[in-house]
């Protein structure tokens, strides 16, 4: 080719096939490859097509985990009423402990009906062989936290991530509480009823010691009363996870580094006054027989406290409370205040659990203050508790006298009788004279079954009535609970 022609070729880059220098057979040879390429992707576009509408995306390119986890769980919450098997629960145990805390799930897990697992270090050495507790589950990937305190503390805190990740169907809640936590599983579906799980919601209560709260958080719910989160709240939670694990690495317990995390995303913690973190040493009695006007949720270090009824085991104990609780759920523990005004007695009860006689008339708002028959959590003083208390009175004529449930009966389909048994404890007896009530030994209590719609109106304390006219009879009396009449009113 000579240099004019190349000049010509240079001067017209757009005539390729007239004057550009590549030889014609090399030129068509290009262009047949084009094509070639051409078709190849088509017939290869063509035949990927159906493969990438029926595979997951994550074969491609991987995600990250955290990213993974949300796209699997494809859970549709639906309208209807919340029930148990909307709610999955993770238990925090260990290998070492689960065995002997089982005991306590063991109360309330129903395998027909509950679902969800413990999560647990390892395996552990002896396997339960039947179905009354949860199965269990291998926490993963929570070594690689670095931490200043508990490495179980980053572990348990994953169990919230961990339970979303297994995608289980039709999940509306995800409650965590610890392997020693006691759930009333039928009043935490009340308390959950309330709450749209479609938005964000984290749900719990506070320790009952101020010092635990002002030295963790007074807006955190703490993880051994139990604590939820809603389905909404989760998906996102999910998603942020491991790196704030990651910011967090100071703190101390699991539930402060989840607060921390919900925090980020900007959800308040709503207070339910029925999760019990019992955050209390001694006898939490005073607490139980003056319940707050709220449903009773969960109970948590039971083995750190007095046994609930004395001269029994703890187990034995939560055994007896929840023979009257699966009666009548929404009742248990619910006072009633009532007045005997002939013999000038006041009468308290707490229903399923105790009832308290004082031979004097007090108001009301007193009887409703706890009882201070334990101390705080940390340092074993008289207080400061996030509610009143007022002391126990060291004249034996000043005190209550304390009957314990004895038996709880159905009745019919809507009915209950509870009797309650006298307490002779190794206390100084009352001598002054027209206090005596010796013979008193029984008190029957009669109810109907509270409704567990009761909870979503403005509660009202019940009331109740004297049959009788209080009469004591073979040593009982015979009481019955009712609704207050409008304009009724518990007055000395």
């Amino acid at each position: 080719m000579s240099h004019t022609r190349l000049e010509h070729c240079h001067e017209c880059p757009l005539k390729v096939s007239k004057f550009c220098f590549v030889p014609e057979k090399l030129g068509g040879m290009v262009i047949l490859l084009i094509m070639f390429g051409i078709l190849v992707c088509l017939v290869a576009s063509i035949s990927l097509a159906p493969h990438s509408a029926f595979s997951k995306p994550d074969r491609w390119f991987p995600l990250p985990e955290h990213i993974l986890a949300v796209q699997k769980n494809t859970s549709v919450i639906h309208s209807g009423p919340t029930n148990i098997s909307h709610l999955q629960f993770g238990i925090a145990g260990s290998a070492n402990t689960w065995h002997d805390r089982s005991n306590y799930t063991k109360l309330w897990w129903n395998p027909n009906t509950t679902r969800g697992f413990v999560w647990l270090d390892k395996k552990p050495k002896i396997l339960h062989s039947d179905m009354l507790v949860p199965p269990y589950q291998i926490s993963r990937g929570w070594t690689r936290f670095k931490y200043l305190h508990s490495a179980s503390a980053v572990r348990i805190a994953r169990i919230v991530y961990e339970s979303f990740k297994l995608g289980l169907p039709n999940v509306r809640w995800f409650v965590m509480g610890d392997d020693d936590t006691l759930f009333f599983t039928e009043n935490l579906v009340t308390v959950l009823g309330k709450y749209d799980p479609n938005e964000m919601y984290y749900i719990g209560g506070n320790s009952e010691s101020v010092e635990q709260d002002v030295m963790h958080a007074y807006n955190m719910a703490f993880g051994g009363g139990g604590f939820a989160i809603s389905y909404a709240l989760a998906t996102q939670l999910a998603k942020i996870m491991d790196g704030c694990l990651s910011r967090y690495f100071f703190f101390y317990g699991s539930d402060q580094r989840v607060w921390a995390c919900i925090h980020e995303i900007g959800v308040p913690l709503t207070r339910e006054n029925g999760f019990h973190q019992f955050d209390i040493r001694g006898n939490p009695y005073g607490f139980l027989a003056a319940h707050p006007l709220v449903p009773l949720v969960s109970l948590h270090h039971l083995d750190q406290l007095s046994s609930l009824f004395p001269n029994q085991t703890q187990i034995n104990s939560m055994k007896k409370l929840i023979s009257a609780y699966h009666i009548d759920p929404a009742r248990i523990v619910q006072q009633i205040i009532c007045y005997d005004h002939k013999r000038g007695w006041s009468i308290s009860i707490s229903w399923g659990y105790t009832i308290q006689i004082y031979t004097a008339l007090l108001i009301a708002a007193d009887l409703q203050m706890p009882l201070q028959t334990f101390q705080t959590w940390r340092s074993s003083m008289n207080g400061p508790f996030i509610f009143n208390t007022r002391p126990m009175s060291s004249d034996p004529c000043q005190q209550p006298t304390m009957f314990f449930l004895d038996q709880a009966t159905k009745v019919g389909k809507s009915g209950s009788i509870t009797i309650y048994k006298r307490h002779e404890g190794n206390e100084s007896k009352c001598l002054r004279s027209g206090t005596n009530n010796l013979e008193l030994q029984r008190i029957r209590v009669t109810a109907l079954k509270l409704d567990p719609e009761y909870w979503k109106n403005v509660p009202r304390r019940h009331c109740c009535q004297l049959l009788g006219g209080g009469s004591i009879k073979n040593g009982s009396m015979d009481i019955r609970i009712k609704k207050c009449r409008s304009h009724e009113t518990i007055t000395i």
